[in-house]
């Protein structure tokens, strides 16, 4: 019992209830939770390859990767595209998604007004072919730009009408392209994504930029904490493509010792080395939305 006056009392007791409150509830958060800061990041690791891995393979890949790529075209080089109809599957698994449609080559862009038509006819193309594919309205799809250095003024022709034409229909556009500085003479570098970015302000297009060069990238590697996109040398990237199969051994020659001996990179749950993939970093484990 307190004695004394009432009202002091009954401070005393309500002071003493906040206490215990207070102390019940910091033993009920975690010290992470406790000391975590409020910018803290999170990165996922993805896989992507132009022909899709079988069935059998999602169960064993989606130990290691949050997303996956998933083409609505036929890849470069070829002419059919064996990802068409395995979206809903793959979300099934659990993937995120890259979704990719092939860009053009320079030389297929003879002139300006050849490279607005076709760049036009390929968003409304792509339009179809995601929607066909159940992805909704605002959906990053990734134009894939398999040529580095500075674009020629005919292919941002093309991005332009892309971009233009591909949001009316709803969709956001993206990139792929290197992120890889090219020398064009004493102290003057360029990277494709600088060029685009740059060139093409104000349209807002996502960044999958690619950069296999070790270091920054770390070689065909699957960590626990994969390195963020910004790491990459394009502060602005999404999407991080850090290892390519096979590998590129002008570039990465400094990598650790982790390609298999036949120059691919293979998931570590694939023990038959069936599926050589490329490897990717990103902030979301679904960097298009494309599993909503």
């Amino acid at each position: 019992m307190i004695e004394g006056n009432p009202k002091t009392a009954t401070a005393l007791l309500c002071a003493a209830a906040l206490l215990a409150a207070a102390t019940l509830l910091a033993c009920t958060i975690s010290p992470q939770t406790a000391v975590a800061p409020d910018n803290v990041h999170h990165t996922y690791l993805g896989f992507d390859r132009n022909s899709y891995p079988g069935d059998a393979a999602l169960p064993i890949l989606r130990k290691t990767f949050a997303f996956t790529s998933f083409w609505i075209s036929p890849p470069p080089g070829e002419k059919t595209n064996t990802w068409i109809g395995k979206r809903e599957l793959l979300r099934s698994q659990g993937f995120g998604f890259l979704v990719l449609y092939r860009g053009r080559d320079s030389r297929e862009l003879k002139s300006e007004a050849s490279a607005i038509t076709k760049g036009t006819g390929d968003a409304k193309d792509a339009a179809v072919s995601a929607k066909t594919e159940g992805l909704g309205v605002g959906t990053i799809i990734f134009l894939d730009i398999e040529e580095g250095g500075r674009l020629p003024a005919t292919y941002h022709a093309y991005l332009r009408a892309w971009y233009d034409e591909f949001t009316k229909a709803g969709f956001r556009p993206g990139v792929y392209c290197s992120g890889m500085p090219v020398n064009e003479g004493p102290g003057v570098t360029i990277t494709t994504a600088g060029d685009i970015r740059d060139k093409e302000a104000p349209r807002d297009f996502a960044f999958w930029i690619y950069n296999d060069f070790c270091p920054p990238a770390p070689g065909c590697a699957f960590p626990e904490n994969p390195p963020s996109p910004s790491s990459s040398g394009i502060g602005y990237a999404a999407v991080w493509q850090f290892a390519q199969s096979p590998r590129r051994k002008a570039f990465t020659a400094h990598c650790p010792a982790d390609y298999h001996k036949d120059g691919n990179c293979y998931a570590p749950g694939d023990t038959a080395h069936a599926w050589f993939l490329d490897v990717n970093s990103a902030t979301s484990p679904d960097p298009s939305g494309g599993a909503k």
